[in-house]
């Protein structure tokens, strides 16, 4: 059984078909990039698999871990354990990145009833082995943050609640060197047998620090073609209209 298994997905927003007849399938361990142009739907289909209301399932299955999660609350999927990033991550006036994690992963891991001190202290070991500031977990989230520290702040996010999915949505856009590298060094740090990922992006550079198994080509709705990580560097030459239907 697939962690990840989605077939013959149609999907609409604003009574116009987005997604038209997706298949993809991820398994525990595995890393699939999704590389495709401005407007081909890749924003959508991560929004689909998180369950925002926004966006209409017109036909197809997503089943995650076996479960049929269409029409399931975005909050019961994060317990199931499917995380996303978001390309533009909004600001939470208020609310403290340190508060907001404790929040998320109490509720996550309702068991394991870790105290705010030991709490406190893993977010600090996590937060300077991301190279991230420790004042940063006591700022409002996002609010005032660069386009770096809102990336920053997600993949602290996905290190510190440790889903069984993680779908990535563009965590490479406006990023630096520097801040691309701790990206993908807070990518790199939970990979492995017991996680899917999901990166979406549109450039092969974050995928020259994360490697995946699976390159997907995502043009108009649907997946065209699938390769290995070598894809990508074919893309980077050749450009998306090689590969247009």
């Amino acid at each position: 059984m697939s962690l990840l298994n989605i077939s013959n997905l149609h999907a609409k927003v604003n009574d116009k078909e987005v997604i038209k007849g997706l298949n993809i399938k991820i398994d525990y361990g595995e890393v699939h990039a999704i590389m495709g142009p401005n407007g081909s739907g890749k924003t959508t289909l991560a929004n689909l698999i998180m369950g925002n209301p926004k966006y209409e399932i017109t036909d197809g299955e997503i089943l995650f871990n076996g479960k049929n999660v269409i029409g399931m609350p975005v909050n019961e999927r994060a317990r199931l354990g499917i995380f996303q990033s978001f390309q533009y991550p909004e600001e939470i006036p208020g609310v403290t990145v340190r508060n907001f994690l404790k929040l998320a992963y109490d509720t996550i891991y309702p068991d394991e009833k870790m105290s705010m001190f030991d709490f406190g202290d893993m977010l600090i070991k996590m937060a300077d082995q991301l190279k991230i500031d420790r004042s940063f977990l006591d700022r409002n989230i996002n609010v005032g943050f660069s386009g770096g520290e809102r990336k920053k702040s997600e993949i602290l996010q996905l290190n510190v609640l440790k889903p069984k999915l993680a779908v990535l949505d563009e965590t490479d856009s406006g990023l630096d060197i520097d801040a691309l590298r701790i990206v993908a060094k807070g990518i790199n740090n939970v990979i492995g047998p017991d996680i899917g990922v999901l990166l979406i992006t549109h450039y092969q550079r974050i995928l020259d620090y994360v490697t995946p198994h699976f390159v997907h080509v995502f043009i108009d709705g649907k997946i065209v073609k699938t390769g290995g990580p070598e894809m990508a560097k074919e893309l980077e030459i050749e450009g998306y209209e090689s590969f247009a239907m």
